[in-house]
């Protein structure tokens, strides 16, 4: 059985192949007449375009959106929103070793086991271009949650983290590494080139706050919001971890250090700390809701790496073609998309049932 669905009322399916002739998003249970166009999305996409600098894939992608469906007289009619994003810039033929070998690390050999044949040409479902499609159906999310607002960014780059006292949110867009931080980005630009031309990749953490979500949204036990933000995460290809708030430094603190402590406000609670990053109980308590999100080294790299053939054997592999020497860069815009389509199902879920 193969998964390609998201959500329980705001639900989203991708479709497409990393060199097919498209790939895209189908949005359903998007409340009808709010404003949308190509415009509103596309911005998200630019985002997330690979070819924009040196430290990304050379794969000269456009990724113009069209909506297909769902929209009339520029507002949504509350039935399925369909997005298309053509692909233009395949090269499939850099993959033909890939056809007879697995390269390490990536989905190659399970997909093979799972389905007993593969689409070899990128990793076809398994390739990170099939975010492209999440980032347009999280530009959709958006719309249905104008009180809260999503940012993420680079934390670290193969092991090398920013200093939060350099924090700039200002800087995440200045720099082609989504870094809050002007000192780390230039250290990275070394970092990231240095592994480029040794034709190997690093790994990077992606952190994202969401502000403004409202204190109720989530439900016990199964469909608890941080549950839901760390399965939405991890299905973001390339993905091995998810942290909310404190994360795994929340086991080395005593309970009293643990502790949210909270005084009276004007408002409701004023809370003293954030370890909890803004979730008790699976639901979200006001605060603001933060999440850590790593992401692998790429696993196609020009470093020959010992793997097996379709037969059995042992061979190695390095893989051509143009590919993220740090695919985690690219993950900020879509760490934002997945929060942003959870929050929206998130306040559905909340308004059926609580009104």
């Amino acid at each position: 059985m193969s998964f390609n669905t998201f959500g329980r009322v705001f639900r989203f399916t991708t479709w497409g192949e990393s060199h097919g002739p498209a790939l895209g998003a189908v949005v359903d249970g998007c409340p009808p007449g709010l404003s949308l166009s190509e415009a509103d999305i596309q911005p998200f996409l630019d985002k997330r375009r690979p070819g924009t600098s040196r430290f990304t894939t050379q794969r000269q992608e456009p990724d113009q959106v069209r909506i297909l469906s769902g929209v009339f007289e520029g507002r949504t009619t509350g039935t399925p929103i369909s997005l298309m994003i053509e692909n233009v810039d395949q090269r499939s033929k850099d993959y033909s070793n890939v056809a007879l070998a697995y390269r390490p690390g990536h989905a190659d050999y399970a997909y093979d086991a799972k389905y007993g044949f593969r689409d070899y040409r990128g990793g076809g479902r398994s390739s990170a271009r099939e975010t492209a499609a999440r980032v347009a159906a999280g530009a959709v999310a958006r719309l249905v949650i104008p009180e809260v607002r999503i940012r993420a960014w680079v934390e670290a780059i193969g092991g090398d983290a920013i200093d939060p006292a350099n924090f700039d949110a200002h800087q995440i867009d200045a720099n082609p590494f989504f870094c809050p931080d002007a000192a780390a980005a230039a250290r990275w630009e070394a970092l990231v080139d240095g592994a480029r031309k040794a034709g190997s990749s690093l790994g990077a953490v992606i952190a994202c706050e969401a502000t403004g979500v409202p204190a109720g949204w989530g439900a016990p036990l199964y469909a608890k919001l941080d549950a839901e933000l760390a399965s939405a995460c991890m299905s973001i290809n390339a993905v091995k971890g998810v942290e909310i708030g404190d994360g795994f430094d929340a086991a080395k603190l005593r309970g009293e250090d643990n502790a949210d402590a909270m005084r009276p406000g004007p408002d409701g609670p004023e809370f003293l700390a954030n370890h909890a990053g803004g979730i008790a109980g699976g639901i979200a308590t006001g605060q603001p809701v933060r999440l850590r999100v790593a992401f692998k080294p790429t696993s196609s790299i020009l470093t020959p790496v010992e793997t097996i053939d379709r037969n059995g054997e042992a061979t190695e592999i390095a893989t051509k073609g143009r590919h993220d020497p740090c695919v985690g860069i690219r993950g900020a815009p879509v760490v934002e998309a997945m929060v942003a389509l959870v929050l929206a199902d998130q306040k559905l879920l909340h308004r059926a049932q609580c009104g």
